[in-house]
């Protein structure tokens, strides 16, 4: 009875921390992209160490990607959040974290749009989460999964670890962030309306707390939205930041992309404007248990409005 109990509370912790794990990547996600797209991602690729271990398991080709920025036309990339450990292992995992990210310059806007990790989709006639489409077929299973799933193209993907998420926020100098609510935890304590300079550890306790927010999760993104916009001022007001040796670091050894050098030089020239104007949106649906699996199935309306709101941002009206 008490082995049983120890691993129920195995379990247990290891189920909040993985929530604790999947919300943050949000902010890596973030960080890269601000700095992708306002500071010239090329940078990223100066050092030769950083250029290989970026594109050393890239599993899609995007001559799409590469004729669209080109032109300077509005993009489409997927990001996918893993928090399995290091990168290129032999065990993938599931991508926790799935946003749909339109950038358009001509709008001068970024749109991200979440799904949620538990989403029903059908593969190959099987009913699974959309998450673990990238465990069953890299980045190109997941690619397809979405546009699938929201009928909409998909021009390249950014596959970020949750590993280094510390040595990102610390290599910016530190987020400045005002709670907006009054809470504790895991020994830091945040008082509503006070302004706060957090390293990367501190940053991590005010994203992840959930349970004690009226809110709940929707209160723990708009946390995490704050974290993100200090660390994109953060990246305008010090620039050089982005050439800095803990930041490339950082950056090569938790990100993977097929969005090739040549996207990435046409982002830096063309796309820096859309920087400016972030909008978010999340996917939300309906839980349900399938065969003792829990789902978030989507109705069609919100498949739809989702569907919607890309094409939009694509200037596809």
């Amino acid at each position: 009875m008490q082995n049983h109990e120890s691993h129920q509370n195995h379990q247990h912790h290891n189920h909040h921390r993985k929530h604790r794990v999947r919300n943050a990547i949000l902010w890596i996600v973030g960080i890269v992209l601000a700095a992708a797209v306002i500071f010239g991602g090329v940078m990223f690729f100066r050092v030769n160490r950083a250029t290989s271990n970026v594109y050393s398991f890239a599993h899609v080709k995007t001559e799409r990607s590469d004729s669209r920025t080109s032109k300077g036309k509005p993009v489409a990339y997927l990001l996918l959040g893993t928090d399995t450990g290091a990168l290129g292992r032999t065990y993938k995992g599931r991508t926790d974290t799935i946003i749909v990210t339109v950038i358009n310059p001509k709008t001068k806007t970024t749109t991200m749009v979440s799904i949620p990790r538990d989403t029903k989709i059908s593969l190959d006639g099987a009913t699974i989460k959309i998450n673990a489409a990238y465990e069953y077929g890299n980045a190109k299973g997941s690619i397809k999964a979405v546009e699938k799933l929201l009928d909409i193209n998909i021009d390249g993907y950014m596959l970020i670890n949750m590993g280094g998420l510390e040595k990102l926020v610390n290599a910016v100098g530190g987020v400045d962030v005002t709670s907006p609510l009054t809470f504790t935890y895991s020994g830091k304590s945040f008082t509503k309306g006070q302004r706060y300079h957090l390293n990367g550890s501190d940053a991590l306790k005010f994203s992840r707390m959930r349970y004690d927010d009226p809110d709940g999760d929707y209160g723990r993104q708009r946390r995490q939205q704050l974290v993100i916009g200090s660390v994109i001022t953060k990246l305008k007001d010090n620039p050089a930041t982005v050439t800095s040796g803990s930041f490339l670091n950082a950056v090569s050894d938790n990100v993977r992309t097929d969005v090739s050098l040549s996207s990435i030089k046409n982002l830096a020239s063309k796309y820096r404007s859309a920087g400016g104007n972030v909008k978010h949106d999340q996917m939300k649906g309906n839980g349900k248990m399938i065969n003792g699996q829990s789902y978030e199935v989507q109705p069609q309306s919100e498949i739809t409005r989702v569907h919607k709101v890309i094409e939009d941002a694509l200037g596809n009206k």
